[in-house]
């Protein structure tokens, strides 16, 4: 288990503490509670192939290519810690 705390925490430093200044505990607590619905809900982990823990309920719907979508939708970004990452996800345009 030290080694999964280690590494959670190694993330969280490298991905949200080295590039945010926390200016109080109440202020550390949002940016942890943010990062963490980002890290479960927004960002990719490559040992899930790179799929999300907790995907999102509704999506877009599925084409025969997956790399060509229809002309009735566009990509929309979502900044995440005030730009320092970003969510992106699939709209009707």
């Amino acid at each position: 288990m030290n080694a999964l705390c280690e590494r959670v925490i190694g993330t969280l430093r490298r991905e949200c503490l080295d590039w945010m200044i926390p200016l109080s505990e109440s202020h550390l607590r949002s940016l942890l509670r943010t990062w963490i619905q980002h890290y479960n809900r927004g960002r990719p982990h490559m040992s899930l192939g790179p799929g999300i823990p907790d995907p999102p309920a509704a999506t877009a719907p599925q084409s025969a290519s997956r790399h060509r979508r229809g002309g009735s939708y566009s990509v929309r970004a979502n900044p995440v810690l005030g730009g320092l990452h970003h969510e992106y996800c699939l709209v009707a345009a």
